[in-house]
């Protein structure tokens, strides 16, 4: 993350501490090209210059390529698999291994490490119980994911508004 070692020069800011999110965003963008196989076109473009601080970058790329899903987790191959949010590389393995010996199911996915409340939206297999990101759309999906801000005022605390009435 950028901190500001030049206190003489203004042009640029005076940070006290890095942006944690956006430190967090470019190494999940660099596990991405170095161990998913994207490419840099694919997590930043002219469209999307910049790094999503709300979602992850995997999930950034799902949520704009709605046509990509949903994948049949039964019979696709593994690097699609790969690019389903909630998916790692150990779970993708395990999922083209397990599938050689019987159809797999969300409890199933479950049982092997998948993040079901991001993967869920762009799979397919037996007994999945939600819609896909195409039935409720991007947006859709993105508003069910990211977290709710948290609320700083506390709802017990009495609040006066002192206003000048003249």
């Amino acid at each position: 993350g950028y901190i500001s070692v030049n206190t003489y020069d203004k042009r640029l800011p005076a940070l006290k501490q890095p942006p944690l999110v956006r430190e967090n965003r470019l190494y999940q963008a660099d596990w991405l090209l170095r161990f998913y196989q994207f490419k840099v076109e694919e997590i930043v473009d002219d469209s999307y210059p910049d790094l999503d601080l709300e979602i992850d970058p995997k999930l950034g790329w799902a949520l704009r390529h709605p046509e990509q899903f949903p994948i049949d987790i039964n019979q696709a191959d593994y690097e699609m698999i790969l690019r389903v949010p909630g998916i790692g590389i150990k779970s993708a393995r395990q999922i083209i291994a397990s599938r050689r010996f019987s159809k797999l199911g969300f409890y199933e996915l479950k049982k092997i490490g998948v993040v079901m409340k991001k993967a869920q939206y762009f799979i397919t297999c037996n007994e999945l119980p939600t819609r896909t990101v195409n039935e409720l759309t991007p947006t859709g999906v993105r508003r069910l994911l990211v977290p709710k801000p948290k609320k700083k005022v506390d709802e017990r605390q009495l609040i006066l508004n002192f206003t000048d009435n003249k």
